[in-house]
């Protein structure tokens, strides 16, 4: 539905746009005209002269306007957490952390998920994900708290329902009291869709279903996950493929690798998107394009972890929907998204095969824009900036000393220093100008997070 000839207009000009549409148009010099929460024209030169209700009128000259940037993975709790463990491989990284992670409460939860959302949405992040699947018994309504958070902060969001069902006891690495049972993780992820899912065309608030790895879950979770997925009209996530241990212990435990067993359960097909896929070999890649079944792509987590450089550049040819994931920022201290814009280009060129060619400034943005929004089932809505399509877009201020001497526009956002953001806009609404947010606190949320995290800290050493 087009904006009515009524709704407030901001008109943005003078500014260089990468459109990221199928064409990849872009323009030197031109507008976009923002009516209520929608696009309502976008072109080269100046806005039409004869807009009616035009409540703000923003010279862009030295900015580049781009979609807002979609992140598609991320575990919003770590936010408390960073820092710890820094030279271990996932396996013993998660296994360090498990006994700390498993001892947080509504509280720090919400303290967490805003700190990850702050530092996402200054840096131009306009649609966020958070992966939550650590559940400890009375910890409170950690769903609640991290919808609550995102609302606050102004930004769209997905919230991926987690769960985990495999303990210690069962050959999993969580702690025993630290997962749920199967039937209550069901339940749970039932009343959290009930609650909060949104399936409208301009929707603030999704959810996911989002058992959490195939180490850390029963293939029954996975399958009746999936059951109740597909029967409530809603996406599916989980990671996949992230390390070589991970395609040990499923050929050990299920006699398959990582995407047959996922296969098997239900859990490939164009309504699902798997964090990291690493260790994906020609049928894999064949099987993921077959079925369009999304990747996240995380690479300063991947080498953090020293998982290891996902074929992106294979995904892509063959057709895989990609997108960008911050992970959870105990293996990604800085949890900014345009660092991975960066990390993409870069780590994807240190593969033997592709080297210089495997990506570039222009695709690095794709991933971060229209390729998160395919993986979250939005680009018809958001990761474009195209006629009718919700306003989720950011003005970014490159005529500093950071980026003047770079002709490119694109070139200087993706391999330039993090660009200041002069403006970012969600549903149509401003959420961060001249680089700070403004509907919550950066202060004291910093404040908030140093408290939680030292109190966490207490408890798990007296644990």
């Amino acid at each position: 539905m087009a904006a009515s000839a009524a709704a407030p207009r901001t008109v943005i000009e003078n500014c260089a746009i990468a459109t990221v549409d199928a064409n990849d148009t872009e323009y030197a010099s031109g507008y976009v005209v923002v009516a209520g929460n929608r696009i309502e024209s976008i072109g080269a030169g100046k806005a039409p002269d004869n807009l009616e209700n035009v409540v703000r009128r923003i010279d862009g000259t030295g900015h580049l306007v781009t979609p807002g940037l979609v992140n598609t993975h991320h575990h919003f709790y770590q936010w408390i957490t960073r820092g710890l463990a820094t030279d271990h491989n996932l396996f013993n990284w998660l296994v360090a952390l498990y006994p700390t992670w498993a001892r947080i409460d509504e509280q720090m939860t919400y303290s967490a998920a805003q700190g990850s959302l702050a530092m996402m949405a200054r840096g131009g992040v306009t649609t966020a994900m958070d992966h939550h699947y650590v559940f400890p018994k009375g910890s409170g309504d950690l769903s609640g708290a991290i919808i609550r958070a995102a609302s606050e902060t102004g930004v769209r969001f997905t919230l991926a329902r987690g769960s985990m069902d495999r303990s210690e006891k069962d050959g999993g690495l969580p702690p025993d009291f630290a997962v749920e049972t199967l039937e209550g993780a069901l339940a749970a992820t039932e009343e959290t869709i009930d609650k909060h899912h949104d399936a409208s065309f301009d929707s603030m608030t999704q959810i996911a279903v989002a058992p959490c790895s195939p180490f850390s879950v029963s293939t029954e979770l996975l399958r009746q996950g999936a059951e109740l997925a597909r029967r409530k009209g809603v996406r599916m996530h989980t990671h996949g493929s992230e390390t070589v241990e991970e395609e040990k212990f499923c050929h050990e435990l299920f006699g398959m690798g990582p995407t047959d067993y996922f296969e098997s359960t239900g859990w490939l097909g164009e309504d699902v998107w798997m964090a990291h896929c690493v260790h994906m070999n020609d049928s894999d890649i064949e099987a993921f394009a077959r079925t369009r079944t999304g990747v996240a792509h995380c690479p300063s987590s991947n080498a953090r972890l020293a998982a290891g450089i996902a074929r992106v550049p294979d995904m892509l040819a063959a057709g895989v929907p990609v997108g960008l994931g911050v992970d959870g920022t105990a293996s990604n201290e800085s949890g900014e998204l345009h660092t991975e814009l960066r990390n993409a280009l870069l780590i994807n060129r240190l593969s033997t095969v592709h080297r210089e060619r495997a990506l570039n400034a222009r695709q690095a943005l794709r991933l971060g824009t229209y390729g998160g929004a395919q993986v979250l089932g939005r680009a018809s809505q958001i990761g474009s900036l195209e006629p009718g399509k919700l306003a989720d877009l950011v003005l970014w201020k490159l005529d500093t000393l950071a980026h003047s001497s770079i002709a490119d526009p694109v070139t200087a956002l993706v391999l330039g220093a993090a660009a200041p953001v002069t403006l970012s806009l969600v549903n149509g609404r401003p959420v961060v100008e001249d680089s700070r947010l403004l509907h919550v606190d950066e202060d004291a949320i910093a404040r908030s997070t140093r408290d939680e995290a030292q109190r966490l800290a207490r408890i798990a050493a007296q644990a």
